[in-house]
This record gives structure tokens, sequence and C-alpha cells, in this order.
């Protein structure tokens, strides 16, 4: 419920972003996409989520990794806890579990600030080895092409969406596990890894090879 809301939240914000529409449209997304893919838009600001949640005390918040807690240098009491959003001055993808409930995000800056892609902290609901951006968005597609497209990023997955490739997921951050593999092989007999040609992407690819034989 909670990450429902936020994701409600960032997708109505996106209206109020016109850099991150900008953004959307330069990389050749259409209006449609995105709101097939729920994108959202985080401002730049420390609590947007105050406005949100009734408390933004309330520790739920936290274990949904929406916002972020640090103690104030040598103070203990909690009135020195300084709380303040995880995503901010984003473009949001909001992650879905295969029944299409949201149990993370993904956030890109559109700067060249660092990191370029955030995801929530793992949390008892999401878990990077275990998770693919775009799985709930491809089940039927999965099935109709009879293979998997595992890609790198979440703009690699939405952009292909775009153009006839509905069946593309990719890895949250993190080398392609054992886990994914299987899970994939839930929905399809095939899986196609098309990483970057860089010497990072041959690493992944040599990395997704091998969590993925076991299981062939």
């Amino acid at each position: 419920e909670v990450l429902r809301r936020a994701a409600d939240h960032y997708r109505a914000q996106l209206r109020t972003g016109p850099q991150a529409i900008a953004y959307l449209k330069r990389r050749g997304l259409t209006g449609e996409i995105a709101a097939r893919f729920g994108l959202g838009w985080a401002p730049d600001g420390w609590h947007g989520l105050a406005g949100v949640f009734p408390r933004y005390d309330d520790p739920v918040l936290e274990e949904a990794g929406l916002v972020r807690v640090a103690d104030a240098e040598g103070e203990a009491d909690d009135a020195a806890r300084r709380r303040y959003d995880w995503f901010r001055n984003r473009v949001m993808f909001p992650i879905r579990g295969v029944g299409g409930e949201v149990i993370g995000f993904g956030g890109r800056v559109l700067d060249d600030s660092k990191p370029k892609y955030m995801n929530s902290p793992e949390t008892p609901l999401f878990s990077k080895g275990r998770e693919l951006y775009g799985l709930f968005e491809a089940k039927q597609a999965l099935r109709e092409a009879g293979y998997a497209l595992v890609v790198e990023g979440y703009m690699d997955v939405v952009a292909l969406a775009q153009h006839g490739f509905a069946n593309a997921v990719a890895t949250l951050g993190t080398a392609c596990t054992a886990d994914h593999v299987m899970k994939l092989f839930r929905f399809t007999d095939s899986v196609v890894f098309s990483f970057d040609g860089d010497a990072a992407g041959r690493r992944a690819a040599a990395r997704a090879l091998e969590a993925a034989l076991p299981h062939a």
C-alpha cells in the first residue's frame, strides 16, 4: 500500500517536471508507453513524501526504502535524527512483482550526478538478486515471442517495448543470478542476453551464461 501510494505520487509529479518530460521525449518515448510502465518523477526536494503520507516519521517508510534516516553526529536522541527522501531529482521507474504489485523503484538522474541509476535498498519485499525489471509487463509477450530478452537497464526495457520487443526485461544493476534465470524459465524456455559490447558487458554476459547453464 505504501509503495503503491508512492508510485501514484511520482506518476502525478511527472506533469510538474518539464525537464523529466523533455528527457523522456528525447529518448523517444511516448506518453502511452510511459503510462504503461507507470513512469514518474521525484522532484528535487528532501522531504517530498512528507506531503503524501500523514506521518513522515512512520518506520514503515524506512522499511519500504522510501525514506532514509541518518543520526546526527554524536547525538542519539530521536530529535537529532534526520529523515529525507531516498529518491530526489530522478525519473522514477516502479519495479513490479510478477503479480503487478509495486515492490521497489529505480531512479535515473537527468544530469551527470552519480550514481546515474539508483534502486530501492534491499527490503523484505525487494531483492535485486531475485527481481527483474519489466517482468510483469512482459509476461504475455514472453509467451507470444517464445523467449526472454535480457538487457542492462530500465530505459532499454521501456524503449524496446515501444519498438515492438515487449518481451524485454532487465537485471537491476546487478549480475544475472540463478534466481533470475529460474524466474524467467517459469515463463519461457529460451533466454537471450543482450548486454553492452564493452568489457563490462562481456563480463556480464559470461556471468549470465554461468548462471543459466545449470538450469538449461
